[in-house]
């Protein structure tokens, strides 16, 4: 059997789907605001968004007036379109094109959001790599925002089988280098009317 390519499935969708189309299609991200406006991250915070493919998270925060906002997604037809949606604005954002799994951070960031891209990560080399990257590319003090499908939510996404979550599994995998702040539970309504449950939880590097 042919080992699956991961860029190649997502530029898939990104290509052929349309925005709502999509499960994870979510026009008000009330809940990943939630935590910037909980931890008051002020407007000249380095934030990223890991997974943040066409979602519209980095509206919300340019219309809000952040101005050093990162968008990484391992589709470039997902950038693509978010870049196409903001128009002018996309200047203002650092895009990267990479795969969360071995992504080399070159800078440090004070917010680190991450809403179902962690959760894609089954294979324990990738999910280390992961997290030493969210180690080395978070700034002492700044806060890791991680939500996934919880132990409640779906097993697949987009087809591939993904890592399910409790707030005490995840808290146990980041334990070592981060300190937890909270967690809480979401259900997230699809553009098909079926509901996912997530959790999402906060953590702080020491």
């Amino acid at each position: 059997m042919e080992p699956f390519d991961r860029t190649r499935h997502w530029e898939k969708i990104y290509r052929t789907k349309n925005l709502e189309e999509v499960s994870w299609y979510q026009r008000d991200p009330a809940t990943s605001l939630g935590f910037i406006d909980a931890f008051a991250v002020p407007l000249d915070a380095r934030i990223i968004d890991v997974g943040g493919g066409d979602s519209f998270f980095v509206d919300r925060l340019l219309d809000r007036g952040y101005r050093r906002v990162t968008v990484l997604d391992i589709s470039a037809a997902a950038i693509e379109r978010a870049r196409r949606r903001l128009g002018d604005r996309a200047d203002a954002v650092n895009w990267i094109v990479a795969d969360a799994a071995d992504f080399r951070p070159p800078e440090q960031y004070d917010f680190w959001h991450d809403r179902a891209a962690f959760h894609f990560l089954t294979d324990e080399g990738d999910i280390e790599n992961y997290l030493a990257s969210a180690r080395a590319g978070l700034a002492p003090g700044g806060v890791l925002v991680i939500g996934t499908f919880s132990e409640q939510g779906p097993e697949k996404c987009s087809g591939i089988r993904i890592r399910q979550y409790s707030e005490a599994s995840m808290a146990r995998r980041l334990e070592e280098h981060f300190e937890k702040i909270r967690c809480i539970t979401v259900d997230h309504q699809t553009p098909f009317d079926t509901v996912q449950n997530f959790v999402f939880c906060s953590f702080r590097r020491p």
